[in-house]
Formats: C-alpha cells, sequence, structure tokens
C-alpha cells in the first residue's frame, strides 16, 4: 500500500485532535508541530504539498531590510531573529549569502545614510551575520564586473540567508516530520465543507480526492485554516468570522543562466522603486520581482512583468547580448498574501508597497477554529509554534509540549552519515559536473534518511547513477522518493520535491534520455500514463 493510500485510511477511520486545511508553509509547520508535541493530526492540501505560493518565492529567508525605511524596527527585529534561528536550526539548508547592492545616482536616500541604515539592520540582528560593507563604483568593477555602475553612487554590501534548495522541498521536509510522527497529510484531496456540533464539540469535514474521485468526511476536535490565499474562502465555507483578510501581490521571477560567478546576491532597485535582485539558484540565476495588485488566483505572467524584468536586469548589467525570452529557462509567479483589518479602507497605489508580510492569527474560541493570515517563510518558526500554544489554552491534546519539532539532527548523526560516506567512497562517484560533493548534497535533501540512501548505494553502486543528466538527482533519491515523498503526479517531484524544473528547460527535461527510467522508478506500470499527463498540461 503507497503512504498516500495509508493515509487516506487514517482520514477515514478517526477523530482527529486538529484537522488542518493547507499543505503550505504555515499547514507544515502547524502539523509538525503539533504532530511533534503528540496531538493526532490530519492535514489536507487541495493540489500538491507547497504547490501555491510556497513554491513561488524568492528563496530567501531575510530580516525584512525594506522595512527600516517604513521605521517597522520591531517587525525586523522579529523577523531577524527568525531568520537567525532558521540559520542554527537548518545550518545545511538556511546558509547565509551577502547582498551586493549597488544604488542609483537619483535614489531617495544617500549611500552613506543606506549604509547607517545596514548598520542598524546588522544590529537589530543581534550582529549574527558578517557586518555591512561600503562599496565604491570602483570596487564593485573590481569584485562583480558585470554590474553597470555609471549611473550608481556605489553601493553596499550585507548579509541575509538563502534555501540552497528551493522552497517547496523546504516546506515538505516539515510535512515530512509530521507524518514521521503520525500525521495523516494527503495532497490532492479538497476541503469542501464543514460544521461544527456545539455539543460533541467535533468539527465534521467533507473533502473530495482528486485522484480517485470520491468524497469522504474527516472528523476533529479542532481546525486550523491554514490555506493561505484561500484562508478568506475557507472562513466562507466554514462560516467563521474574522475581523483580518487578506488583499494580494504578484510576484513574478524568471530564471536564466548563471550571471554571476559569485555566490551572492546582486540587488538593485528596480524602476519601481522596489528592491530587484540575481539569486543564484544552483547552475542557474533567479531574476526578479514584480509587485502587481492582483484579486483573482491563480495570477500568471504576464508579457508585461516579463518585460519588466529583461528590462531592469539589462539596465543595470553589463552583459554583452541583452537578456531576451528566449533566455528564460522557466518562470515563478506566486501571491503574497499580505493582511489588512476588514475595517480598513482600500490600501490604494499609494501604500500598496509598504505593506509588510507579518501574519496574525485569530482564534474563534468556541469552535476552537484557527485562522493563520499572511505569512512568510522567515517567520514559519514562530508559527508552528503560536498554533501549538493557542490549541494547548483550547484544551486540544498537546501530550508534550517540550518537544522540540524542528531542526537537523544532532552533530553525532551527521559525523556518523559522513564517516559512512566516506568509508564506501560516496564523494569520487560525485558527477563532474556537480558544484558539491554527492555526500553533502544528500545530507542537506534527506537528513538522517540519508542513511537509508547511503545502505541502497552500499548494495548496489549503480543506485549512485545520475538518472536525468544536468539535474543532479540520483538512483536511490527517486527510489526513496517513490516510497517516501508522496509523489503523485510527475510534477510533484520536478518542480517540488527537486528544482529539476526550475533549472533545467521544458524541453531539455523531455528530451532527457533518463526521464523514462525516473518516471518507472515513480510511477512504475503507471510511468507511461504520467509522462503523457506531464507533458500534456
Amino acid at each position: 500500500m503507497s503512504l498516500r493510500e495509508s493515509n487516506l485510511n487514517k482520514l477515514k477511520s478517526q477523530i482527529f485532535d486538529v484537522l488542518v486545511v493547507g499543505g503550505g508553509i504555515n499547514g507544515a509547520v502547524s502539523a509538525a508541530a503539533l504532530a511533534a508535541k503528540g496531538s493526532s493530526v490530519a492535514l489536507l492540501e487541495k493540489k500538491d504539498f507547497a504547490s501555491f505560493t510556497s513554491q513561488e518565492s524568492s528563496n530567501l529567508a531575510w530580516g525584512g531590510i525594506k522595512y527600516m525605511e517604513s521605521y517597522e524596527f520591531g517587525l525586523v527585529w522579529k523577523l531577524c531573529g527568525s531568520r537567525n534561528r532558521l540559520i542554527r536550526a537548518f545550518p545545511a539548508q538556511v546558509k547565509e549569502i551577502r547582498f551586493f547592492t549597488t544604488l542609483p545616482k537619483k535614489f531617495r536616500k544617500s549611500r552613506l545614510l543606506v549604509f547607517l541604515g545596514a548598520w542598524l539592520y546588522w544590529a537589530l540582528g543581534r550582529f549574527f551575520t558578517r557586518s555591512p560593507r561600503l562599496l565604491s563604483r570602483q570596487r564593485i568593477n573590481r569584485e562583480e564586473p558585470i554590474v553597470a555602475t555609471d549611473e550608481t553612487q556605489g553601493g553596499l554590501e550585507y548579509s541575509d540567508s538563502y534555501l540552497i534548495d528551493n522552497d517547496a522541498r523546504f516546506v515538505f521536509k516539515f510535512i515530512r516530520k509530521a507524518m514521521d510522527y503520525g500525521c495523516a497529510a494527503v495532497n490532492y484531496t479538497e476541503f469542501i465543507e464543514a460544521s461544527h456540533d456545539p455539543e460533541k464539540g467535533v468539527w465534521t469535514a467533507r473533502v473530495a480526492d482528486h485522484i480517485h474521485g470520491h468524497q469522504f468526511t474527516i472528523r476533529a476536535r479542532s481546525m486550523v485554516n491554514a490555506a493561505g490565499p484561500f484562508v478568506d474562502q475557507i472562513n466562507g465555507q466554514t462560516k467563521v468570522a474574522t475581523e483580518h483578510q487578506h488583499v494580494f501581490s504578484k510576484g513574478v521571477h524568471l530564471i536564466v543562466r548563471a550571471l554571476s560567478k559569485v555566490r551572492r546576491v546582486l540587488t538593485f532597485i528596480a524602476s519601481d522603486g522596489r528592491m530587484f535582485f540575481v539569486i543564484p539558484m544552483g547552475p542557474r540565476s533567479c531574476i526578479g520581482t514584480t509587485d502587481t495588485r492582483v484579486t483573482e488566483l491563480p495570477a500568471r505572467v504576464s508579457a508585461e512583468d516579463r518585460q519588466f524584468i529583461l528590462d531592469n536586469i539589462n539596465e543595470r548589467l553589463r552583459l554583452g547580448e541583452p537578456l531576451t525570452e528566449g533566455d528564460i529557462i522557466a518562470e515563478r509567479c506566486g501571491v503574497r498574501p499580505l493582511v489588512i483589518k476588514k475595517s480598513s479602507t482600500d490600501t490604494g497605489d499609494t501604500d500598496w508597497v509598504n505593506l509588510s508580510r507579518k501574519h496574525a492569527i485569530e482564534v474563534d474560541k468556541e469552535k476552537r477554529y484557527i485562522s493563520i493570515f499572511g505569512g512568510k517563510l522567515t517567520d514559519c518558526i514562530n508559527v508552528g509554534e503560536e498554533v501549538v500554544e493557542l490549541l494547548d489554552k483550547l484544551n486540544i491534546n498537546v501530550p508534550s509540549p517540550k518537544n522540540l519539532w524542528y531542526g537537523e539532527p544532532d552533530e553525532a548523526v551527521r559525523r556518523e552519515f559522513h564517516q559512512q560516506a566516506r568509508l564506501i567512497g560516496l564523494d569520487e562517484l560525485t558527477d563532474a559536473s556537480s558544484s558539491e560533493p554527492l555526500s553533502v548534497r544528500l545530507w542537506r535533501r534527506y537528513e538522517m534518511r540519508a542513511l537509508e540512501l547511503l545502505e541502497d548505494i552500499r548494495q548496489d553502486i549503480r543506485m549512485a547513477d545520475l538518472v536525468i543528466e544536468n539535474a543532479e538527482y540520483i538512483r536511490a533519491e527517486l527510489h526513496y522518493a517513490a516510497k517516501s515523498e508522496m509523489i503523485t503526479k510527475l510534477e510533484d517531484f520536478l518542480r517540488r520535491r527537486s528544482k529539476i524544473a526550475l533549472v533545467v528547460s521544458r524541453n531539455a527535461i523531455k528530451e532527457a534520455p533518463g526521464l523514462r527510467d525516473a518516471c518507472r522508478i515513480l510511477f512504475q506500470d503507471r510511468a507511461d500514463e504520467k509522462y503523457r499527463e506531464y507533458f500534456s498540461d
């Protein structure tokens, strides 16, 4: 029986302490925190885990330096603390990275004033990262000759952090952690409606399994609405009134060839006055982003979005030949769910870019129902802990409140893995095109479970072979994904459990000699069907 089928059976057979609706970052950390602390948890995601906003971020875990300009120092202090916590908890996955920032001559602030602001940002960040550095135009020309400096006043360099792999995989690891503690998490299962019985203190939810095409009910003593941009919609379906609601900002990134030889984030001020980035993404660069108010979901990349990003990057870099649409390998387009009170007037264009990404959590005590609004990846640990604390106060069963639910295994486990990897000569099997040893990559992606992959390779050295050229995924990883990562469609693996679809063009994926083999590993006798499904979209 597959992992998904097993979890579906669990959903139908018991009353849970908590039903979490939504498999993005807010739902993932809520489920992981609750399950690790002993609550019985069910989690539903109507598509694949992390398949909406949580797969479309910039991959940055940052302390919110842009909020310095609006004097939101309390928010910056909190976000910097959250960023530091992520770096400490996930040292193999979340790394400090330098932001190499260039300021235009006519920028609204002088370079010195911005530099002083960066020092204050460093102080609010508890001096956890490397200190800021002032950059003259001459220094920029020496260290990043690709940056056009003629119309600049120089710049500065400061630190934040980023995810080495992709955001969706980071989210899924919380889902996997929750399942390790007994959470019944299922993808492609949509919440339809729910009613609350005040006498029994139980929610009964009707849901639809989109893979098998049938509906069933789930019962739980409490609900957590973590549906991201769809929180307001779910609240309408459950008839729960709230003070807050969402408005949406569309953010678009384009993936192109690697533009800088140095692993740092090139930062500029875009033509609309916002920060604009060139972010390393494996062998590629991720450029953007846009900030456009939208009202309909899902948001889509427009011709204007592409042109805005291409125009801004071509103006700010010395590229020889300007980037065109033909250079785009992949696109990312998501919405930022921004929190406002329902009593607020329309934010309008003037205040639009100043709305922050802070989260708000509302509680209906009588119904034992929680709604999570807004938020961002940087603050995810705080969200998980707040949800546990609130449900504990609502007398939901949390038997082990002190259990740690996040972070990588301790140093002794990591050392044991690397020792075993050395004994079988794992890093000697690393493909020549890879930028890092295979042992480093496997530990970052699978942590303690990397020992399972090591055993597979020890028994059959062919398990260390690449399956898809230039994708940096070996045969053992595909076997593991098929067994343990609830891969329901080919896109789940190519786009979210890995970042293959972000760094390899769709045509190159289709023509890859190993793709059919990958499909057979993931889906066995349904391989051809899943292949056709992916390329027919």
